[in-house]
């Protein structure tokens, strides 16, 4: 019983939080956050474009990331706490749930990959730009 109690308060600190994630999609370049749905709805943009938008009172945590249509089909097979994007075009967006089975560097790589592909799919001429500040 102990080690189950131990155990427990191990995984709370290991779970990522609101903060962390706010932080790290900072970290990006260009990274900006924003309210524009209500005061519970933060929103990451690059170059004007959603990355990341996450209920920052949701519990669990919970955040929906822009994704490849097939690796969102993959990982919604692969992960239970991989959901279609809720309130969202569910072909390129998943929710994330972030419970004890979500380890914080598959979390990390997921923003990692939303902001990426968001990245990519600016036109020439903004990337030019976004690239020269």
């Amino acid at each position: 019983m102990l080690f189950t109690t131990i155990l427990e308060r191990v995984n709370k600190l290991l779970r990522i939080n609101i903060e962390d994630i706010r932080n790290y999609c900072l970290q990006k370049k260009g990274a900006e956050e924003c309210f524009p749905f209500d005061e519970e709805t933060i929103v990451f943009k690059v170059a004007g474009k959603m990355f990341l938008l996450a209920n920052i009172n949701s519990n669990p945590l919970t955040f929906n990331v822009k994704c490849e249509t097939q690796k969102a089909l993959e990982l919604r097979e692969k992960y239970g706490f991989v959901l279609p994007g809720y309130h969202m075009n569910k072909t390129h967006w998943n929710t994330i749930i972030c419970n004890e089975k979500a380890h914080i560097k598959l979390l990390l790589s997921f923003i990692d990959d939303s902001y990426n592909l968001v990245l990519h799919s600016l036109s020439k001429k903004t990337k030019r730009n976004f690239l020269l500040d």
